[in-house]
C-alpha cells in the first residue's frame, strides 16, 4: 500500500520535519527551562505543592503552553492537505483486495457513536477519526509525528506485547479494543499466531484501514465495527483482553462498562491488559500531563486519573490487578518506576489483572 511520506514533496518533507523538530525541541528544550525556572522560585518539582499555580506564574510558561496547542494543530493541517492530495489514490486502495489472507471486515451501518465520542475533535485531529475515510489516513500520518518518530515500524507497540502480555502458544482469541488503524492489532496476531484475532473500534475509517493494511502484510485479523463497552463476543472466549491508548478518552462510567466487557468476555485463567497512563507522582510532571490533555481535546483524561481501576478490575471478578510504569523507548515494562527523564514524555503504564482460573 501507498506510504505517503514516500510520496511526499520538498516543501511537505520541510513542513514535516519543522513540525517534527517543534515537537522534539518543546520536549527535550523548552520543558527543561521550564523545570529550573520552577526550581529557581525554591520550589521542589517532585512535591510542590499547588503545582499548577506556581507553574502558571512562571515566565515560560506562556511558551510552553501555546507551542504544545499550535504545534499540534499544525501537525494536522500538515497531515491533511498531504492525505487530501493525494485522496483518490488512498481511497482506492482501500476497495482493493490485496493478495494473501486477508482476514475479515465486519461494519455495522447501524451502530450510534456515543455523544462522548463524537462531541470532541480528539487530539485537535479535525473530524475526529469517524467522519471520514481520509480521516485514518491523516491519524496514522500525524501519529508518526505525534510519537516523534520513535515508534515507527510500530516498537513501541511491539514492546507491549512482548514485555506486559503473557506466553500462550496455544492461546485460541486475543482481542484488541479500541484497534484503531491497527497499530496495536498487528503485534498481536504475530504474538499469538494460533489464535483468532480480533480489532474492535467504533470508527469504520479505521478499520477500514486496517483491514486493507492487515491484509497487505499477510495478517490475518477479524476487524468488527463495535463499542468496547459492548462487543458482541461470547462470555469467557477470549484468552487475553487489551486495549491501547483507549481508556482515557472515555468517560468514567464508560470506562467501568470497558471493564466489566473485558472481566466477561476474557476466559478463566486470561489475562486482561490496557496500555495507559497514571500520574508519576512528580508533581510539576503530573501537572503539565493534566493540561496536555486539556490542550489536545482530550477532555476524560481527570476521569481516568480519577478512577481506581485497580479496584475496578476488584469488582468484576479479575484478580492481582496492579499498574506497571511502561518505557516505550526500549524496556516496556518497568516495574521499578519510570526513571530520571529530563524531557517531557507520556507517563505510559500497563494496567494487568488476570480472571482466576476455574477449580476442578
Amino acid at each position: 500500500m501507498l506510504d505517503i511520506e514516500e510520496r511526499l514533496t520538498l516543501d511537505e518533507r520541510s513542513s514535516v520535519d519543522f513540525v517534527l523538530s517543534l515537537r522534539k525541541r518543546w520536549s527535550d528544550t523548552i520543558y527543561p527551562a521550564l523545570v529550573e525556572e520552577f526550581v529557581a522560585t525554591g520550589a521542589d518539582p517532585a512535591t510542590a505543592g499547588g503545582a499548577d499555580t506556581a507553574l502558571h506564574d512562571l515566565p515560560l510558561y506562556p511558551w510552553f503552553s501555546h507551542l504544545e496547542r499550535v504545534q499540534q494543530k499544525m501537525l494536522w493541517k500538515i497531515a491533511g492537505d498531504a492525505v487530501i492530495a493525494r485522496r483518490e489514490e488512498l481511497l482506492g486502495q482501500l476497495e482493493q483486495a490485496p493478495a494473501g489472507p486477508e482476514g475479515s471486515l465486519r461494519l455495522d451501518p447501524d451502530l450510534v457513536l456515543p455523544d462522548w465520542y463524537t462531541d470532541y475533535d480528539i487530539h485537535v485531529q479535525p473530524g475526529g477519526v469517524f467522519s471520514d475515510d481520509l480521516s485514518a489516513y491523516v491519524y496514522e500520518f500525524g501519529a508518526r509525528i505525534v510519537m516523534l518518530r520513535d515508534n515507527d515500524g510500530y516498537k513501541f507497540h511491539q514492546l507491549f506485547v512482548t514485555t506486559a502480555l503473557p506466553e500462550l502458544p496455544e492461546a485460541t482469541r486475543v482481542v484488541d479494543l479500541g484497534c484503531g488503524f491497527g497499530k496495536s492489532t498487528r503485534p498481536l496476531k504475530l504474538r499469538y499466531p494460533t489464535a483468532e484475532v480480533i480489532g474492535i473500534d467504533l470508527a469504520a475509517p479505521n478499520l477500514r484501514l486496517a483491514h486493507a493494511e492487515s491484509a497487505d502484510a499477510g495478517i490475518e485479523v477479524s476487524y468488527r465495527q463495535a463499542d468496547a463497552r459492548g462487543t458482541g463476543l461470547d462470555a469467557d472466549s477470549c484468552d487475553v483482553v487489551t486495549g491501547t491508548m483507549l481508556l482515557h478518552e472515555m468517560p468514567a462510567s464508560v470506562i467501568e462498562e470497558t471493564i466489566a466487557e473485558a472481566a466477561r468476555i476474557v476466559k478463566p485463567g486470561g489475562t486482561v491488559a490496557f496500555l495507559e497512563f497514571q500520574p508519576t507522582g512528580e508533581a510539576l510532571r503530573d501537572v503539565t500531563v493534566v493540561e496536555h490533555a486539556e490542550r489536545n481535546n482530550e477532555p476524560f483524561f481527570h476521569d481516568l486519573f480519577g478512577s481506581d481501576l485497580v479496584a475496578l478490575c476488584a469488582r468484576y471478578g479479575l484478580t492481582d490487578a496492579r499498574w506497571t510504569p511502561f518505557d516505550e523507548r526500549l524496556e516496556g515494562m518497568r516495574p521499578q518506576g519510570w526513571g530520571h527523564r529530563p524531557e517531557w514524555h507520556f507517563p505510559w503504564a500497563v494496567l494487568t489483572a488476570t480472571r482466576p482460573a476455574e477449580e476442578n
